[in-house]
């Protein structure tokens, strides 16, 4: 091996590995940027959807609970007066009587402060809360020329008393206006009283 040669394999030796093209990509100036720029981005979004949860979050969940509790009301309507059980009756009047208190209310506090009009309500939101309401008709139905309407009735009112406590509670939350924080929590508070008496009635007492 002569001079030139020893002196080239001697560069070769320390000459400093390339690093990857992957590597040098994500450590370049316009990757930061571009990494820093999604960040940013998704920040902006979260806020968004934050701020979001305001007016228009408490105006649609609003609607969606109005429609919940009237569509309820209907059902209850249409099977009350074929419960056997007086006790049962007498429930299913008193939660009648809250769900159509708390739909008055919300309805002119809704049209005062959104202008509501039940026409003008988004059809997906219409389409699902009819959904629900024809499911809960289809069960009381079958129950009813099964012979076991009180039971599953019973059964069914406790549910939806529970539905309807978790979306007045979900309104509660981010609602900040205190008629309207007032009104749901009165409702709340006599829902959670005949809640109980719903899960616990028994067609043997």
């Amino acid at each position: 091996m002569d001079g030139q040669e020893y002196l080239n394999k001697i560069a070769g030796d320390v000459r400093p590995a390339k690093k990857s093209r992957a590597s040098g990509l994500m450590g370049s100036p316009l990757m930061k940027v571009a990494a820093i720029g999604v960040v940013l981005i998704l920040v902006v979004m979260v806020v968004g959807m934050a701020l979001g949860s305001g007016k228009g979050g408490v105006e649609k969940q609003s609607t969606e609970l109005l429609l919940h509790i009237d569509n309820t009301s209907a059902v209850i309507s249409t099977y009350q007066s074929q419960l056997k059980s007086s006790t049962l009756r007498s429930l299913s009047a008193s939660l009648a009587a809250i769900l159509s208190n708390t739909s008055r209310d919300l309805t002119n506090y809704m049209t005062e402060k959104y202008n509501y009009k039940a026409n003008s309500v988004d059809k997906n939101i219409i389409e699902k809360a009819t959904l629900s309401k024809d499911e809960l008709d289809n069960v009381l139905f079958n129950a009813k020329i099964n012979g076991v309407l009180d039971r599953i009735f019973a059964h069914k009112m406790a549910y939806e008393i529970s539905l309807i406590k978790a979306e007045e509670a979900s309104v509660h939350e981010i609602a900040r206006d205190d008629a309207l924080k007032t009104m749901l929590a009165t409702s709340y508070d006599s829902l959670d009283n005949l809640y109980t008496q719903f899960s616990d009635f028994s067609e043997t007492k």
